[in-house]
């Protein structure tokens, strides 16, 4: 069963992002400094992979400040949570773009007539020039990887499924370059548009989710993303940790860290909490694995638990 690495991403983000409390300002924080799901110099992306990153000391100045007073990321945000995962980040992206000057619209609507929508820009952004457009194209999704797939994956994203299976990353790629891409060409765009739009391109954060931890290297995937397990209920027991946290979807983006958690669960817990839940629902639930390090719980890695069926699901909808 998987064992952590002794330097895995939550390991550096730590040591980067430790001092950051405030647990929007840490999503934050993860959106700009996590490696991107894919590697934008892959040409299998063919240059419309857009990157954010590394996150420079400016932007890490930046963040400190924001965390010693969030007042404005509150208010951007809203006093209400968001329910949605993807639209909790992409209001977090939006404040950013918009800190920094460059945003022109955010969740802009094309529609051709009063019923029909074509689609919607994510974000338009700006070079404080005042030239063409940036379509910027935003998506944050978790992954698992099938069992018993090998080799060269670069054909079959679709081997990377979504929890609910519902979803997987060569349908998500189709869908971005097919359709959301090309968005300004459509007539009802263009008439919409402040400025033409000169380049379009897709910016995805994520974490990609391997069977029993085992990672499999593959073409098109970005050096160090963000990677963590799956496993079933019975194989918990392997899980090398003694303490573990039932991730709730809003806190699924940083790693988790907090001053203390008194639900915290030990394994005989989690066992307990799995079988109840798998009564009930089929969704896989994320769970961290943590530790008490310098007075605080900090997740050490992470993974999706899946109901026991689940792989047989996922290979009959691929």
């Amino acid at each position: 069963m998987p064992v952590a690495a002794p330097d895995n991403y939550q390991a550096g983000f730590a040591r980067r992002w430790g001092h950051l409390r405030h647990p929007r300002v840490r999503a934050l924080a993860w959106l700009l400094d996590a490696p991107d799901l894919l590697d934008a110099r892959d040409p299998l992306w063919e240059g419309r992979i857009a990157s954010v990153g590394p996150a420079t000391p400016a932007t890490a100045h930046w963040l400190a400040v924001l965390d010693a007073d969030p007042a404005r990321l509150d208010a951007a945000l809203g006093p209400r949570p968001d329910t949605r995962l993807g639209l909790y980040a992409e209001k977090l992206m939006a404040f950013y773009f918009a800190e920094q000057g460059r945003l022109v619209a955010h969740g802009l609507q094309v529609r051709d007539g009063p019923k029909a929508t074509i689609g919607e820009f994510d974000f338009l952004l700006d070079d404080g020039a005042g030239g063409p457009l940036e379509h910027i194209e935003f998506a944050t999704k978790f992954y698992l990887l099938r069992r018993g797939v090998h080799g060269d994956l670069a054909a079959n994203f679709d081997a990377f499924v979504g929890p609910n299976l519902a979803d997987s990353l060569g349908r998500k790629m189709r869908k971005v370059f097919e359709r959301q891409l090309r968005l300004s060409d459509h007539p009802a765009a263009q008439a919409l548009l402040p400025r033409p739009v000169a380049v379009a391109r897709a910016l995805v954060k994520g974490w990609l989710f391997y069977p029993a931890g085992d990672y499999v290297a593959m073409r098109g995937t970005g050096a160090g993303h963000c990677r963590g397990f799956w496993c079933t209920p019975d194989e918990v027991d392997g899980l090398d940790a003694e303490r573990f946290l039932v991730l709730p979807r809003l806190a699924w983006l940083a790693p988790f860290q907090a001053p203390s958690a008194s639900w915290l669960l030990d394994k005989a817990q989690l066992q307990a909490e799995l079988a109840d839940h798998f009564t009930a629902s089929d969704a896989p639930l994320l769970v961290a694995l943590v530790a008490e390090r310098d007075g605080h719980v900090v997740e050490t890695d992470r993974g999706f638990i899946v109901p026991a069926d689940w792989s047989t699901r996922a290979a009959t909808l691929a």
